[in-house]
């Protein structure tokens, strides 16, 4: 079992461990006298199997939506755990994707001024992403996690069997989190690769496969050190700037033009088919490209990137184009929470490997991106 430790300001922050089997996560929690759970309805076995391990106070069945992401939705796991007696001491542990883990954190974080939580993430987008970093949050008026908190969970079990479960549609949802990540760092591999050609490489050749779902099983071996080593660049970025006021925003690559996406299709007609949190942020990337490029960005020495991204995403099973006119997505991205006054951070690309933040005013933006 690997594991990395998130310190900040030198004392330990949290703790991210890498291939615990379902069975030894009792072990790890016999220190906890007041475990209370909350899961998501779709890995209703899976955390059952982990309830057995342990000494469960209760359990909590989430119904995980982008429409349940909300206020309520916290305040419930709150009544919950008010009407259970969970004291100042209860453990909660949420097991589920990005979504359970935003608002079980979140519900966490503000039941009795804060009580000790942990994650395990049942996604490859929590996993790689949305279970990694501390944020929490809800949605509020159809804005993404606009009401939140940074708070860390005690640890994060990655439990690699879990993905052999995931249906392909699940899986691709984290795709464009992974290869974001990458895009932002990108380190040698052992083998002397990279890790994002590693992962377009593996990714792509699940998607080619007849058999997706057996083809991630086939895979999970390959698929574990890049699920570690994008922890490893985020957790590494958490350290450095917990509370998001300089490199932390770097994470935030595609997810301005995303989210924006994300918001037309819950408040208007203006995009006809529904996009998982990662293909729109595979979207946002796409356009983050175009929008680096007209800005003379791009490294001599990174060619075409606009079309080697369309390329790599296409192959990995991740759409590309943007389903809406860029004006239409202006009032969105201005009530993003990386505003700043009348100006955005935007992400841009420089190459792959290299990034950088900027804060742009979105009208120029959308000026230019529809020039």
């Amino acid at each position: 079992m690997e594991s990395i430790e998130i310190k900040v300001e030198d004392r330990s922050f949290s703790h991210i461990y890498s291939g615990v089997k379902t069975e030894d996560v009792g072990k790890y929690l016999k220190d906890y006298p007041a475990v209370y759970i909350v899961f998501d309805h779709n890995v209703a076995g899976f955390a059952d199997a982990i309830a057995g391990t342990c000494a469960v106070r209760g359990m909590y069945r989430m119904q995980s939506s982008e429409q349940n992401k909300s206020i309520e939705t916290a305040l419930a796991i709150d009544d919950w755990l008010l009407n259970s007696n969970a004291d100042r001491n209860a453990f909660l542990l949420a097991i589920g994707g990005g979504i359970t883990t935003d608002v079980a954190g979140f519900a966490a974080a503000i039941y009795r001024r804060g009580i000790r939580f942990a994650y395990i993430p049942t996604t490859l987008l929590a996993q790689v992403d949305a279970a990694i970093g501390g944020k929490t949050g809800v949605n509020y008026h159809s804005l993404k996690n606009m009401l939140g908190v940074i708070r860390q969970p005690e640890f994060t079990y990655l439990c690699p069997e879990v993905l052999e479960t995931l249906s392909y549609t699940d899986f691709t949802a984290g795709v464009a989190e992974l290869l974001k990540t990458f895009i932002i760092c990108n380190r040698s591999t052992p083998s002397g690769k990279d890790f994002y050609s590693e992962a377009v490489e593996v990714i792509s050749s699940i998607h080619s496969s007849e058999d997706k779902v057996e083809a991630i099983r086939a895979n999970s071996a390959r698929l574990q050190p890049l699920i570690y080593e994008a922890a490893s660049i985020k957790s590494g970025i958490i350290m450095r700037d917990p509370f998001e006021k300089g490199e932390r925003r770097v994470l935030n690559l595609g997810h301005t033009f995303g989210h924006a996406i994300e918001w037309l299709e819950h408040s208007s007609a203006k995009i006809a088919r529904t996009y998982s949190h990662g293909e729109a942020v595979a979207i946002g990337i796409i356009q983050t490209a175009i929008l680096s490029e007209k800005l003379c960005l791009i490294a001599p020495e990174a060619g075409n990137l606009k079309s080697k991204l369309e390329s790599d995403f296409k192959a990995c099973g991740l759409p590309t184009e943007l389903p809406c006119k860029i004006k239409d997505m202006a009032s969105a991205m201005s009530k993003d929470k990386k505003a700043d006054g009348s100006q955005i951070h935007f992400i841009l690309i420089r190459s792959i490997g290299q990034v950088d933040d900027k804060e742009l005013p979105v009208s120029s933006v959308v000026k230019l991106m529809s020039e």
